[in-house]
């Protein structure tokens, strides 16, 4: 939110690889879920801020903000494909547990790359919790 804010009154901002940050890290699921529906009703709020800076941002940031606004959005229709397919056919839907998979790792290679630090491909890992429990949060956020 403060860097939109720092981009709208004109200033530049700069990604910094070797910046460190501190945050609390919820050790319960509760605590964490309540952690997320925050983060995401501020990730959708500050998108519509941001929509008016897009044109003059930097691509990966533009891409970032874009992909965490339609990256959901896209997963839960795929998911929601994938469960009519096992419904109606009783077979599991592999063009959509492929394309998950493909979107994940495009997603994953990007900030990889971006950050020069393979390790960002281990985020690969957390599609499960993604798709389970982060999901629906990012819906409720949206609806509320």
């Amino acid at each position: 939110h403060l860097t939109i804010l720092m981009l709208a009154a004109g200033f530049r901002t700069e990604y910094v690889p070797d910046a460190i940050a501190a945050t609390v890290v919820p050790d319960r699921l509760v605590p964490y879920l309540r952690q997320q529906l925050r983060w995401a009703r501020s990730t959708f709020r500050d998108t519509a801020l941001a929509l008016p800076l897009l044109a003059r941002l930097d691509f990966y940031i533009t891409l970032d903000i874009v992909g965490q606004n339609l990256l959901p959005l896209l997963l839960g229709v795929s998911i929601l494909t994938a469960l009519a397919q096992i419904t109606l056919t009783s077979e599991l839907p592999w063009p959509t547990v492929l394309i998950i998979a493909s979107m994940t790792m495009v997603r994953c290679s990007l900030a990889a790359c971006r950050a020069r630090q393979l390790r960002f491909l281990a985020f690969a890992l957390h599609k499960p919790i993604s798709i389970f429990l982060l999901l629906p949060v990012k819906v409720y956020a949206l609806c509320t």
